[in-house]
């Protein structure tokens, strides 16, 4: 048997389900770093879903932000992140999402973000589209910096946060707005649908990243690294993810980092 998008969204939803049944509750939170955060549900909703996955495709390689890596057969991979959005979801902000994605000797074949608050499944199969709870959907259309509302996260490692804050600051001075959402998985759903017309990131993990990443693709928009390289799915995973129209706009100020 082979991985399809069907079975992806089963899980993924049924993954969204535990998230449902706990949002809103007392949660135990720990710390995997200062401001880095895990909750039971994290580890509820990824058991889940490893489960899953391991009882049907044994031989698969996972990596899932919770559990680490799970050794399998070369050329297959999961990525796995059970609550994109984990500050969020303890304090009961409804912007989080579970993110799932597969691939094949590199290549991301599946993709699934779920927003189990407002049922939005957000998916992609390579080649074959990108859908919002089974309609099509595509990225917009603007073309000007100007009038593009972007979005973008900050790392958890928090002397890497300059970086980014020095980038925040070049690039809200020519654009319509910048926004920050806290889920980076839901950010490059919300390009796919043409929501927000871009979003970049920097020190952002494989899993947070992966499923989004072929949905924006599918939707027609484009994804690269900071240096404008579409093998993005390597370390040290900065990304610029958009409608395609404004990413040769946004690479400049990424270039011009690159060169202080």
């Amino acid at each position: 048997m082979e991985p399809t998008l069907q079975y992806t969204i089963e899980l993924i939803k049924g993954a969204g389900d535990i998230l449902n049944e706990g949002y809103g509750k007392k949660h135990t939170v720990d710390h995997k770093g200062p401001i880095d955060l895990v909750t039971e549900i994290d580890r509820k909703a990824e058991a889940f879903i490893v489960g899953h996955i391991k009882a049907d495709f044994p031989s698969h390689s996972i990596i899932a932000e919770e559990g680490g890596k799970y050794a399998g057969e070369k050329g297959t991979r999961w990525f796995i992140d059970p609550v994109d959005g984990t500050s969020n979801y303890s304090r009961g902000l409804p912007m989080f999402s579970v993110s799932i994605a597969y691939a094949e000797n590199g290549i991301l074949k599946l993709g699934c973000v779920y927003d189990p608050i407002r049922d939005e499944c957000f998916s992609a199969e390579r080649g074959k589209g990108a859908y919002l709870n089974e309609e099509p959907i595509h990225v917009s259309s603007t073309k000007e910096l100007i009038d593009a509302m972007l979005v973008t996260g900050f790392p958890y490692d928090i002397p890497k946060r300059e970086d980014n804050l020095d980038l925040f600051v070049d690039i809200i001075k020519e654009v319509h707005s910048v926004r920050r959402l806290g889920s980076a998985a839901l950010d490059l759903a919300y390009v796919a649908n043409g929501r927000l017309d871009g979003y970049w990131e920097v020190g952002i993990e494989p899993w947070d990243i992966a499923a989004g990443a072929l949905i924006v693709i599918e939707a027609g928009g484009s994804v690269t690294n900071t240096h404008n390289d579409q093998d993005f799915m390597k370390p040290p995973y900065d990304i610029i993810a958009s409608n395609g129209g404004i990413h040769d706009k946004l690479l400049p100020f990424f270039k011009a980092r690159d060169r202080e």
